[in-house]
Parts: structure tokens; sequence; C-alpha cells
């Protein structure tokens, strides 16, 4: 039975780059290029590589290497909310002024 809903969870995966207009409106950028350090186990990679589940009421971001949680969002009418305590950090860069 187990391998049924690994097999559902693994159907409905996408990879970072499936939200990337949803970070654009929240960064106001590109993010999915953008480096990031999980938490968990240390994978470093662009946020683009991370596996991407968008079939819940919000959306959630896996690392990769240990599938534990980098990133949650919830867009809601008024708000959109976003938990990144599974990162260690997202790196952006700096526009030259």
């Amino acid at each position: 039975m187990e391998n049924q809903a690994g097999d559902i969870n693994l159907a409905m995966m996408l990879d970072g780059n499936a939200v990337a207009g949803v970070l654009q409106e929240i960064f106001a950028e590109e993010m999915t290029g953008c480096p990031s350090e999980c938490a968990t186990c240390g994978n470093t990679g662009e946020l683009g590589t991370l596996k991407a589940f968008t079939q819940a009421p919000g959306i959630i971001l896996r690392c990769s290497i240990c599938g534990n949680i980098v990133l949650r969002i919830a867009v809601t009418p008024r708000a959109i909310y976003l938990d990144a305590r599974g990162a260690k950090y997202i790196r952006l860069e700096r526009r030259n002024k």
C-alpha cells in the first residue's frame, strides 16, 4: 500500500520552476536561479531544483536530496504567506545602483 502512496506523491511532484510566477510575485524578480541551502541536510542548489507540490491548499517546496520542506507558500485573496524556516539561506544578488 505504501508504494501506491509514494507513486501518487511522485505523480503530483513538479520541480521548483513550476512556481516561478508565485516566487516572482513575492520577490519582484526571477527567483528560480537563486541558490539556497536546506536547513536539514545542508544540500545547496537553485530554488528551481527543489521539488514542488502544488496540489494542496498551498505550495510546498521540498529538498531534492532529503525531502524535507524548505519553503511553504500560501496565497489568499488578501495576502501571501511565506515560511522559509526550512532554508538556512536564500541568496539574492544585489542590483548595481
